[in-house]
């Protein structure tokens, strides 16, 4: 009986995340699947492909300063943050005219002036439809209180 509730509570639970994933319209995903992207392109340090996403005016904030488009790729190019791993637990978008807000609920590996660090953030991420392309215009990280996840798997 006990291994009946389980399984109930493993099925149900997965049609909830089945039906979440599906209840984004293909704009959210879009931008879902741009993040995705962004975060593999920063753990390889492909900054040609985020030069391409990342529009002129964008800013980045992070626990230690902020700055712009070629301050940014300059530190991922040369390893001053390297974004090795994200870890996302939960992604939201809101989508307002030609502006999509992402959140992503995430642990971050990364190593930062050459010390590995991972901390819980909650990254805010601001994307601009111009021309029928979207580029980022602002990438936040905000440290979260909670526990880090990533280590407890």
């Amino acid at each position: 009986m006990k291994l009946s509730f389980v399984g109930l509570f493993l099925l149900i639970m997965s049609v909830q995340s089945l039906y979440a994933q599906s209840n984004n319209t293909p704009e959210q995903q879009e931008i879902i699947n741009i993040s995705k992207q962004k975060w593999l392109w920063m753990a390889d340090k492909n900054v040609d492909s985020l030069n391409m996403l990342f529009d002129d005016k964008s800013m980045f904030v992070h626990m230690g300063g902020s700055w712009g488009k070629t301050q940014e790729l300059n530190t991922i190019k040369s390893g001053g943050i390297w974004y090795k791993k994200a870890d996302v637990y939960s992604v939201l978008v809101n989508v307002i005219g030609n502006t999509a807000i992402l959140l992503n609920d995430i642990d971050l590996l990364a190593a930062v002036g050459g010390n590995e660090v991972t901390n819980p953030f909650m990254v805010t991420e601001v994307y601009i439809k111009e021309n029928g392309q979207w580029k980022m215009g602002s990438l936040t990280f905000s440290h979260l209180l909670r526990a880090v996840k990533m280590n407890n798997k």
